[in-house]
């Protein structure tokens, strides 16, 4: 029997890691509550301006604002400075 080793994108622990996306990919794409860039975070892309947080799924981003999480101490996309600039 043969031991199993992990692959690129599994950890010895056998949690998987997202990896990069390319950069040309991440420079259009953008929050869409506010049109704001991203930044990514292991398996989430990050709006730089407001913190929502866009889970990225078998290197797909999930840019879905009902699917995204809010940052600490928000308790809805009305209280995000993308939400109201996004508004006009």
């Amino acid at each position: 029997m043969t031991e199993e080793k992990p692959t690129d994108a599994q950890t010895s622990e056998g949690h998987t890691e997202t990896a990069a996306l390319p950069q040309d990919f991440l420079d259009i794409l953008v929050c869409p509550l506010g049109k704001k860039p991203l930044r990514q975070e292991k398996d989430e892309l990050v709006c730089t301006v407001c913190g929502v947080r866009y889970k990225i799924s078998d290197g797909i981003p999930i840019m879905l604002i009902e699917e995204a999480t809010l940052p600490d101490g928000v308790s809805s996309i009305e209280e995000l400075e993308c939400y109201s600039e996004g508004e006009g």
